[in-house]
């Protein structure tokens, strides 16, 4: 079990739970930066501040990414010790695949067992009232006062967590995923981009789902789009090089090309994805779901593949 925990207000809207002996989710880390050089006739003080202050803000930058993925965030009801311990464990199972890169993990069969233990890896935890600033008006309302707890693990027993299942990290820097998806509804075809008219929930969608597995994220803007011609129809007999190089102009790694279409008679999307890494391509496909299903999907499959675990 875990310690006793204090709730304080924090910024108005938040309410932070943290342990003895646990850290805060948000406390400073200390950063050991190699000591500036010395000023020579080559090289003027100036210039070396501000390349130690650039080497700064990529170290910081570099920890802060690497923190979040030890880090997830779970909607409950209530702050009870239940719901809590609800919370760990579909926060533990999103940190498991994200650091791992395996969505295969949450099939594991000593996974029900660490669900149980999930509090001994936390490290700290909050609260975020999703009705901050409404009164609450009777008992029910309390119980049923909906939550974001956002939980963050300790990076070591994770780890260790993972060795135990038989996997390990999957260190960064991790590949940046251009998606190249041509879309299909009811009404017209498109692609997909950063910057277009259509497809705010899908975009929004996607940039979540790959957040939830650690992995970054490029859509192509529509100038480029417009500059190399790429419609729905040409999206989707685009030979892999083609793919490859508007990935790149994009600015990903690896490029996830694919066709979302609605199918009426399913009611639902069918989803046909490519990933091109490496000169090397693999395809795969769903059908009959939301589009936040498909996304998942091709955002485990994606993962899986460039962790080395598909």
């Amino acid at each position: 079990m875990y310690p006793v925990y204090s709730v304080r207000h924090v910024s108005g809207c938040t309410r932070a739970l943290v342990g003895a002996g646990a850290t805060r989710i948000a406390s400073p880390q200390h950063l050991d930066l190699p000591p500036p050089p010395r000023q020579t006739g080559r090289m003027p003080l100036r210039l070396a501040l501000t390349l130690i202050l650039l080497a700064a803000g990529i170290v910081v930058a570099r920890t802060a990414a690497a923190a979040d993925l030890y880090r997830a965030t779970a909607f409950v009801t209530g702050e009870g010790e239940a719901e809590r311990a609800r919370g760990f464990a579909l926060c533990l199972d999103e940190v498991l695949v994200k650091v791992s890169g395996d969505p295969s993990i949450l099939r594991a069969p000593a996974l029900a067992r660490l669900h149980a233990e999930a509090a001994g890896l936390v490290a700290g935890f909050s609260y975020h009232d999703r009705m901050s600033g409404i009164p609450v008006h009777d008992e029910q309302g309390t119980r049923e006062r909906p939550f974001d707890l956002t939980v963050a693990f300790d990076a070591a027993k994770i780890d260790a967590t993972l060795a135990r299942l038989g996997r390990k990290p999957w260190r960064e820097p991790r590949p940046r995923i251009a998606v190249l998806l041509g879309v299909r509804d009811a009404t017209a075809s498109y692609v997909l981009a950063e910057d277009g008219a259509r497809g705010l929930g899908q975009r929004q969608s996607l940039a979540q789902t790959a957040g939830r597995h650690g992995i970054p994220l490029a859509l192509p803007k529509t100038a480029l789009l417009d500059d190399r011609r790429v419609t729905y129809a040409k999206l989707t007999v685009a030979p892999a090089k083609r793919l490859d190089a508007l990935a790149q102009a994009s600015g990903g790694d690896a490029a996830l090309g694919g066709t979302l279409v609605w199918t009426e008679a399913r009611l639902g999307w069918t989803a046909r994805w490519r990933l091109v890494w490496h000169g090397r391509e693999r395809r795969w496909q769903v059908s009959g779901v939301s589009f936040d299903d498909a996304f998942r999907n091709a955002i485990d499959h994606a993962a899986a593949i460039l962790s080395g675990h598909g």
